[in-house]
């Protein structure tokens, strides 16, 4: 990593341009990327690491690293053999026996060789200091650095030096299937990448989508160039898909995957709530009113506090609309889910007095250091402040931050309800007695 390229120029060299067919091929590839939405520079590199592995087929050596330059005006490719600079500190330099194409003699001396090997692991083993071998020296893709002072002054250790080599203008069917196959796995990567890069930033985004298919309890969204994944835990109780059907889903996450990018989707996340009403109130899109806190059990009721620095505007009433016009379609989108809308509070005695609605509040005592709140409410009130299954007084203890103990200042019922727990009427009653 970081090593720099030197490029050396043969004087009088003599480079034949490639035959017409390669600014046919360069367009296509070009008009290919273009679809797919692939930047001009990935498309290039697509088109040169092609060519390279095209030319090294027909013409280059086992080892070698050749890297191909393609002149997008011209249509015209040059080709260079890339060299590392090394010297004995770098790589392993061995002396080499007289080699021999012979199939016999090779698995003649198979079995030599793999006892050669297992002694030299042995040795490896046995010996002091855990030192890893240096790479053996190869010529086809090292120089030593005194040669290349020769060709290029002041080239230092692990830089790299491009030869050119001679321009050809015609290559042979396996080199062309090579070709192929670089392109078309190089330009699913840059598609992949782009497809990553595109949903990565709208990650912590609502967006939109069409249901795909439903496979066993999980759905999938086509998003429109991706398809995304709604999980069972990630789906509102009570809410039955449909394919076709048109979706608002929260993004959770994105993964990077060898088929593509994993879209992890949510219809139960408090931030879809956030980014709803975003969508459906300008004084929240430009920052007028905001939203300072969300608790929300999904598919059944959801809390908000809403706040506006400025004077004059009703952060409550921006976020209801003109006869609940704005509010209702949100709840349309998530399914008939109640949304309560309160005032956000500095003082936390207001906050929770406001959290608990639509219940009256008498009075309510703070315990800032065990976080926890004691509020009284009328006795005709207790039930509505406490909620269906203790819901109002546990989402009103999620929104505060605080543990909220319920009463109706007489001493027969009791409800306590922690911050992030569900409200349990015997077990309060026990521990306030």
């Amino acid at each position: 990593m970081g090593k720099k390229k030197v490029v050396v120029e043969e004087s009088g060299s003599e480079e034949g341009s490639l035959s017409g067919r390669l600014g046919e091929f360069g367009s296509a590839v070009m008009q290919i990327a273009e679809e797919k939405g692939i930047s001009k520079e990935r498309v290039l590199e697509v088109v040169e690491a092609a060519l390279a592995a095209a030319y090294k087929k027909d013409y280059g050596k086992r080892g070698q690293v050749i890297r191909a330059s393609f002149d997008e005006v011209t249509k015209d490719a040059s080709f260079f053999l890339v060299k590392e600079v090394v010297d004995e500190t770098t790589r392993e330099f061995v002396e080499e026996t007289e080699e021999t194409d012979s199939s016999e003699q090779v698995t003649a001396n198979s079995k030599k060789v793999k006892e050669v090997k297992e002694i030299d692991e042995a040795t490896s083993l046995a010996s002091d200091g855990d030192e890893e071998r240096l790479p053996r020296f190869n010529p086809e893709r090292d120089m030593l650095i005194a040669e290349a002072k020769k060709l290029k002054k002041g080239i230092k250790l692990g830089e790299t030096i491009e030869l050119p080599l001679e321009s050809h203008d015609e290559f042979g069917r396996v080199a062309a299937q090579t070709a192929k196959q670089v392109i078309i796995q190089r330009i699913r990567e840059a598609e992949r990448e782009t497809m990553f890069e595109e949903y990565k930033e709208k990650e912590g985004q609502v967006v939109s989508g069409i249901v795909q298919r439903v496979e066993g309890r999980n759905v999938f969204v086509d998003l429109g160039k991706s398809v995304g994944i709604l999980f069972p835990s990630e789906q509102t109780e009570g809410e039955n898909y449909r394919v076709g059907q048109h979706l608002k889903v929260f993004l959770v996450r994105v993964e990077s995957d060898t088929k593509g990018p994993g879209l992890l989707l949510s219809r139960v996340h408090p931030e879809m709530v956030r980014h709803l009403f975003s969508l459906e109130v300008p004084e929240i899109f430009t920052g007028t009113v905001e939203i300072k806190a969300i608790a929300r059990e999904a598919g059944s009721r959801t809390k908000i506090a809403v706040f506006s620095a400025e004077e004059g505007v009703d952060p409550i009433g921006s976020c209801v609309g003109q006869k609940g016009t704005r509010v209702q379609s949100i709840i349309d989108e998530l399914g008939g889910e109640k949304i309560d809308i309160i005032e956000w509070k500095e003082d936390p005695a207001k906050f929770i007095s406001a959290a608990l609605s639509p219940a009256k509040v008498l009075s309510v005592e703070l315990f800032p250091e065990e976080k926890r709140a004691l509020v009284t409410v009328p006795q005709d009130q207790l039930s509505l402040a406490i909620g269906k299954r203790g819901q109002n007084v546990r989402l009103a203890a999620k929104l505060t931050g605080f543990k909220i103990d319920v009463t109706s200042g007489e001493p027969a019922v009791v409800a306590e309800v922690p911050a992030e727990e569900a409200v349990d009427l015997e077990t309060a009653e026990a521990e306030k007695e």
